[in-house]
């Protein structure tokens, strides 16, 4: 009998999730390693949503990601019997100085079989009245765009690994001596050690400090702010099935999620915060951002001017320099595979990346240049 291979995966949210459930499906024997389990508040996975949309300007590979990764995210919610997966649509309205990342990614879109509309403002505005289009200049609209639950999402990743007979280790790992080319195993905080015969890290945040050699300078972790406010009484126009998920794209881009019975109007800055810490960064929301995504609210969706604040997170990304996520082999050690910069925008790709780490580690397929370490050598 051929023996099987065992693949370790540290992580357990969004990348190290799909990861370790193509290995098993492959045939792999795996073990999943997380410190503080799947979607916890401390992983760039945790949070109750996530935006699902194939525009990325000219980055034609993440609308094929998305594409696929949209599929996978269908296929599995129906295996699973849970919705995670929320058609909303997407609106990207074009406020900045120039289109030409809305006009690349319309072609990206076409390309990749995305259904899409091409609106002026005067049909947006006939379609969405909740919204004061003043300086957009047109916008797009993603028929099967929307929004992911995350933290759901993670959990039933979880559940389906362990019913078909994957270990899970709520414990925290650290990679082991690398000597010849190989690790030797990792180090886990209960004093044991795991020797797989090869390793995927999915850390989120935590790539870095793991790995401080090759990637302390290539992933940073931000502080980001993310808002919940409540529709006015009896309204149901910032609600799901009112309201798609919408993007601004000006100088900089704001975004959100409308609401349901159960969660406030979400809005964010993509901005990026300052440096944070993941394991000990404080989570309290600051009032300077409280009162710059009022002034937003007030402009763009006046009927929200005078609503309340009923939630806010500080959730973080884990930014690369050029915001392309890092999928490659550890140049010291054959057995090790790095997985993470999400950079604000990894969640929904992480069907299409679990697919990709899967042939990386049992077929031996070559990193893409786009995700590969050697590119930062050329920034």
């Amino acid at each position: 009998m051929t023996k099987k291979a065992h693949i370790a995966v540290i992580g357990a949210s969004a990348f190290g999730g799909w990861t370790a459930l193509n290995l098993m499906r492959a045939g792999a024997k795996v073990t999943i390693i997380d410190a503080w389990g799947p979607g916890n508040p401390r992983a760039s996975s945790g949070g109750d949503t996530r935006i699902m949309r194939g525009t990325y300007g000219p980055a034609e590979i993440y609308t094929g990601m998305a594409a696929r990764s949209l599929d996978l995210w269908k296929e599995c919610q129906f295996s699973w019997g849970r919705s995670v997966y929320h058609r909303t649509g997407v609106l990207w309205m074009v406020s900045g100085p120039d289109d030409i990342y809305e006009e690349a990614a319309l072609e990206a879109l076409e390309q990749h079989g995305l259904a899409y509309d091409r609106l002026t403002v005067d049909e947006a505005a006939e379609r969405y009245s909740q919204i004061n289009f003043d300086g957009v200049r047109w916008a797009i609209y993603e028929h099967d765009a929307g929004y992911l639950s995350a933290r759901l999402a993670c959990q039933l990743l979880l559940k389906e690994l362990v019913r078909n007979g994957v270990d899970f280790r709520l414990l925290e790992a650290r990679p082991g001596t690398i000597r010849h080319g190989e690790m030797d195993g990792v180090r886990l905080s209960d004093g044991s050690t795991l020797v797989a015969d090869q390793y995927v890290f999915a850390c989120g945040p935590w790539l870095g400090k793991l790995f401080p050699e090759i990637l302390d300078s290539l992933i940073r972790p931000t502080r980001q702010e993310v808002f919940f406010f409540g529709p006015p009484a009896g309204s149901r126009s910032f609600l799901e099935g009112n309201l798609p998920v919408w993007i601004d794209h000006s100088d900089a881009i704001m975004y959100g999620i409308p609401g349901d019975e159960s969660i406030g109007f979400k809005i964010g800055d993509d901005r990026r915060g300052p440096a944070f810490d993941p394991t000990s960064g404080d989570r309290l929301p600051t009032i300077q951002a409280i009162e710059s995504v009022r002034r937003y609210i007030k402009h763009r969706f006046p009927a929200m001017a005078a609503a309340p604040l009923v939630n806010a997170r500080i959730c973080q990304y884990e930014n690369t320099p050029d915001h392309n996520f890092i999928i490659d082999r550890h140049p010291e050690a054959r057995n090790i595979c790095l997985v993470g910069g999400g950079s604000g925008h990894g969640f929904k790709h992480g069907p299409a990346v679990g697919e990709t780490v899967c042939a990386m580690i049992l077929k031996s397929a070559t990193a893409n240049p786009v995700f590969s370490l050697s590119r930062f050598s050329r920034l």
